[in-house]
């Protein structure tokens, strides 16, 4: 079966120092909607939550602390690992390794068409990363900032303990299912507080809101040009990011934010369509009821 993580429709599959730990998730029920009464109408989304991005306060819920696997999403926490970094130098270059033929080729993962060999720069690869939701990038990220996946793993989780994600864990940079479907998961809560810390970083704020990066080519690569999967960008009045994701055990997510006016909220939907499907419309559509029904508070 063919595995993608953070798809659009025709997609081919799949410096900041580190700010203090946030307060931990508050609790909440796992299941039923919050604020019963007031509530955006026709979210498919089996998991979500929409929050103010400037204070984190919940607007609306839904079984917002329940554990699930979370797709690409999972590369918002491989950058900002990377991007909070001691000493990160954006323009360190970095080679491709071998390594990322057998990953890609073990999930027929996405990718930003990297090759064994080639060289890029760190602020190169988190837009090959970021925005076509390249695996291959991901891969080359971790194997020289972990160095190697394995310490790179180990970091994406201390930085999850720091943030205060009580039920996250990583256990692929990429948010493949290795070794198992539900070994790289989270909750729609956390995952608030995870793109809230992002968002804070500006290199990351300008690449997940860039609709597409041109890469011309070079003596160390080929010509690239990477699309933003964000089906929200260019679409939603205000849209300004983060993350798509898909596996066929996470389904349809998004992680977004957008800001009208003075105001900026930030969402996530998990699981929208419940349906093993390529394409992302069941995610943009919630996310669209729900950031309209947050802005028109």
């Amino acid at each position: 079966m063919r595995i993608a993580v953070g798809l659009a429709a025709g997609a081919v599959v799949a410096g900041m120092m580190l700010p203090g730990a946030v307060a931990a998730p508050a609790a909440r029920a796992a299941t039923g909607e919050a604020k019963a009464g007031s509530a955006p109408v026709g979210v498919r989304s089996r998991l979500a939550e929409l929050a103010n991005a400037a204070t984190g306060a919940d607007l609306w819920s839904r079984s917002s602390v329940v554990e699930r696997p979370m797709g690409s999403i999972a590369k918002v926490m491989t950058a900002y690992v990377v991007l909070t970094t001691p000493g990160l130098n954006l323009n360190r270059v970095i080679t491709v390794p071998s390594g990322i033929v057998a990953y890609d080729e073990r999930y027929d993962a996405s990718t930003a068409g990297l090759r064994p060999g080639e060289r890029y720069t760190t602020l190169q690869l988190l837009y090959a990363m970021l925005l076509p939701s390249g695996c291959d990038a991901a891969y080359t990220l971790a194997d020289a900032y972990g160095p190697g996946p394995t310490a790179f793993i180990a970091k994406m989780n201390t930085t999850a303990h720091k943030l205060g994600l009580a039920k996250t864990h990583f256990s692929d940079v990429s948010g493949l299912p290795d070794p198992g479907e539900y070994s790289t998961y989270s909750t729609a809560h956390d995952l608030i507080a995870l793109g809230r810390a992002a968002m804070r970083n500006k290199t990351f704020a300008a690449i997940v809101a860039t609709r597409a990066y041109k890469l011309p080519g070079g003596g160390s690569h080929p010509a690239h040009t990477w699309a933003n999967l964000n089906p929200l960008l260019g679409k939603v009045p205000g849209a300004t990011g983060i993350k798509t994701g898909y596996t066929s055990a996470a389904g349809q997510c998004l992680l977004f934010e957008a800001k009208r006016g003075s105001t900026t909220l930030i969402g996530v939907v998990l699981d929208s369509s419940g349906a093993d499907s390529p394409t992302l419309t069941a995610a943009a559509s919630d996310a669209t009821v729900m950031l309209n029904w947050g802005f028109s508070r």
